[in-house]
C-alpha cells in the first residue's frame, strides 16, 4: 500500500513540475533563444527574432538572439520547424532579415514550392512582407518564378502586376491571405 501512495505522489509531483516548466517555457522571448532556434522564430509578443553576430573582447565571434522591430502577422510564440526550414531553403544560422534572397532563383523556387508556400505560414508571412517592402507581390513572384527570377522580378515590377514600392509617407501592409492595401503613415510634426 505504501508503494501505491508514493507512486501516486511521484506522478503528482512529475505532473506539477511539467506544468510549471511548460508555463515558464511556453512564452518565447528572443533574448533567451539559442542560435539553433533563433532565426525564423516569433516571440510571445509577436515580434520576430533575429540572430546577430558580434565580436567579444577576446576577439572570439559570438551569436546573440535579439528581438527585432518586425512584427509577424497573426503569429506569435512560434519557433519554426526543421521541416519548414528545409522545405523553404532556409538556414537556421541566418543573420538578420533581408529581402535579398528573393532575387536568388534557387531560394524563390523553394519558397514558392507547395511544401513551403502552403505548409509554412510563418515563413510565407515573413517573405510576403519583405517582398511587399520591395514593391513586389509575392504570389505574382511565385507565379513568375523560374530559371531567371531576377529578370522576371524586374518584369513584374515594370509591368505593373506588383504593388508599387513605398512612396514618401505611404507604407504598404498585407498578409499572404489579404489584399494588398496601402496605409498612410502618420505625418511627422
Amino acid at each position: 500500500m505504501a508503494s501505491n501512495i508514493s507512486l501516486r505522489n511521484l506522478v503528482f509531483v512529475v505532473l506539477a513540475f511539467s506544468l510549471a516548466v511548460q508555463g515558464t517555457l511556453g512564452e518565447i522571448e528572443c533574448d533567451h533563444l539559442g542560435q539553433d532556434t533563433c532565426a525564423f522564430a516569433v516571440s510571445a509578443s509577436g515580434k520576430r527574432c533575429v540572430l546577430e553576430k558580434h565580436v567579444k573582447r577576446t576577439g572570439e565571434e559570438a551569436y546573440t538572439c535579439r528581438t527585432s522591430e518586425i512584427e509577424a502577422d497573426k503569429i506569435n510564440n512560434h519557433i519554426e520547424t526543421d521541416e519548414c526550414i528545409k522545405a523553404c531553403g532556409l538556414d537556421r544560422k541566418s543573420l538578420g532579415i533581408s529581402s535579398d534572397s528573393l532575387l536568388e532563383s534557387r531560394f524563390t523556387q523553394k519558397l514558392c514550392s507547395a511544401q513551403c508556400y502552403q505548409g509554412c505560414p510563418n515563413v510565407v508571412d515573413l517573405f510576403f512582407n519583405l517582398a511587399a517592402g520591395e514593391g513586389v507581390f509575392l504570389p505574382k513572384l511565385c507565379e513568375a518564378q523560374g530559371e531567371n527570377s531576377r529578370r522576371e522580378m524586374a518584369e513584374l515590377r515594370s509591368s505593373g502586376l506588383v504593388a508599387p514600392g513605398p512612396v514618401n509617407s505611404v507604407q504598404f501592409t498585407a498578409t499572404a491571405s489579404e489584399a494588398f492595401v496601402p496605409v498612410a503613415s502618420p505625418t511627422p510634426c
